[in-house]
């Protein structure tokens, strides 16, 4: 049986062995929010690998895909050896599941044409295509660009996709309306410490972050990707998706660590009940 959304990115252990890398925080996330989803990313053939597949597991996410790469040691978080990024024939392998799947969440800390491959896969299957961040060879931004429905960057990344700076809100409305026009239909752009835009064919909004108590920020661009895809995929209207994301990174800051801890209750607890329109 086939998920509802595929996650192609990192798998990474931390110093305790816990299941980490932005690709497993996404896919937890989804799982942890009854989206059924498997993961696409590269361990190695070692005791760190065993360790991390089987917390997937255990998390319910679908490891069918997931490549024990022989020679290569399991990657730390916060380091990416080309032994643990992701080939063309991994995403060859894993054309199946893509095609079938609502969502594909592409993280751009792969390899460009590793990337661009499973954007066409999906794309020509029907399939919703999620970018995440900036493509490591700028070369392939416009092919990549073209295949993507939705686009998410921080403010560097918006940075490096559009050639410009975006300090704040009426700079990423022109970034993401110019981004709209290369081919995503919905760009979600942070700005700087204020919050989101969330430009759509229905609308933009600016969404500032919740207020809530701050630990840790690590992994709240990761819970708002894997968020805001679930929502997409189950078809709710675009307001309610960016709610429920924003959401989901405020919960993800109130404890140390990138592994997210999201359910329903917690979501309508910190989901800002009013976006505010942006008249780009």
């Amino acid at each position: 049986m086939f998920s509802e959304v595929v996650v192609a990115g990192q798998i990474a252990r931390d110093r305790q062995d816990q299941l980490g890398g932005k690709g497993a925080n996404q896919a937890l996330a989804l799982s942890q929010l009854g989206t059924s989803v498997a993961l696409v990313g590269v361990v190695g053939r070692d005791s760190a690998g065993d360790s991390l597949l089987a917390q997937a597991r255990a998390d319910r996410i679908g490891t069918a895909h997931v490549v024990r790469r022989p020679g290569a040691e399991t990657a730390l978080l916060g380091d990416a050896p080309d032994g643990t990024l992701l080939a063309e024939t991994d995403v060859l392998a894993a054309s199946a599941p893509i095609s079938a799947a609502g969502s594909l969440i592409v993280q751009l800390q792969q390899p460009a044409a590793v990337a661009l491959l499973a954007a066409r896969l999906a794309h020509t299957a029907g399939t919703r295509v999620v970018l995440d961040g900036a493509p490591r060879d700028d070369e392939l931004t416009p092919d990549l660009l073209a295949l993507a429905d939705v686009v998410r960057a921080d403010g560097h990344e918006a940075e490096l996709l559009t050639g410009q700076p975006v300090p704040d809100v009426a700079a990423a409305a022109r970034a993401a309306a110019d981004l709209r026009r290369r081919g995503p239909a919905l760009v979600v752009l942070e700005v700087g410490d204020e919050g989101n835009l969330f430009a759509g064919a229905v609308g933009t909004w600016f969404v500032p972050h919740v207020e809530t108590d701050v630990v840790d920020r690590t992994g709240a661009g990761d819970a708002l990707v894997a968020t805001l895809t679930a929502a997409l995929t189950r078809r709710h209207p675009l307001e309610t998706a960016a709610s429920l994301a924003v959401a989901a990174a405020a919960a993800t800051t109130e404890h140390a660590g990138g592994r997210p801890r999201l359910s329903r209750s917690g979501l309508d607890r910190l989901r800002p009940r009013k976006l505010e329109p942006v008249h780009a």
